[in-house]
């Protein structure tokens, strides 16, 4: 029996509040990011996709714009996301991209989200900066924060990203970097590949 995302969403969601809610949850740095978001400063809070799981748990109170993919999968993902209080612009790179970019963007303004993106899907290569965070931070003038999430035990799937699900009752290490602001000036070819290497050398740190 096929049901529809619609109707799946918030029995998932309830599932997935109950399954964090077993997770031990250890976040450090957060400090600097949350100073941020009492002040009303726009950040781009970016995450590699195999890490995401625990992300719409951990958020607590920021308002976050989440980009999800166009697929099949990703619809299901958007309404539990949405189920959970987090608004969500469908799109990816090889589909409606910058639209989903640009959507985030105009709420990133009008209404104070951040936006939140894993920076390496929806198709890999695992663990390689893509420009779409920096062009969204560029674009609003927001502050990066890399975000890394270190599941003690977890279920480890043969996907491409090698997606992780933290098993009930495991620790979770969540380290927040510090936020900073691209460098300032147009976005150009070179601009967003000079940033792609900072955020690449600044998630790659996070361990």
């Amino acid at each position: 029996m096929n049901i529809s995302p619609a109707v799946l969403a918030p029995c998932i969601s309830l599932f997935y509040r109950l399954w964090c809610c077993t997770l031990r949850i250890a976040e450090e740095g957060r400090e600097a990011s949350d100073a941020l978001e009492a002040a009303g400063k726009p950040m781009v809070i970016v995450l590699w996709h195999d890490e995401f799981f625990p992300m719409m748990y951990i958020r607590r109170t920021l308002k976050v714009v989440a980009i999800v993919s166009r697929s099949r999968d990703g619809e299901y993902l958007a309404r539990l996301l949405e189920a959970l209080g987090i608004r969500t612009a469908r799109g990816s790179s090889s589909r409606d991209g910058l639209k989903a970019l640009l959507r985030t963007a105009r709420l990133m303004a009008d209404q104070r989200y951040n936006g939140c993106i894993t920076v390496d899907g929806p198709r890999g290569p695992r663990h390689v900066v893509k420009e779409g965070a920096i062009f969204l931070a560029m674009r609003s003038a927001a502050h990066i924060v890399p975000l890394r999430i270190f599941p003690e035990r977890a279920k480890v799937f043969r996907s491409w990203d090698r997606f992780q699900l933290p098993l009930p009752f495991s620790r979770v290490r969540v380290l927040w970097g510090t936020p900073y602001l691209p460098d300032p000036g147009g976005i150009t070819e070179m601009s967003l590949d000079r940033e792609c290497r900072k955020l690449q050398a600044k998630m790659d740190s996070l361990t």
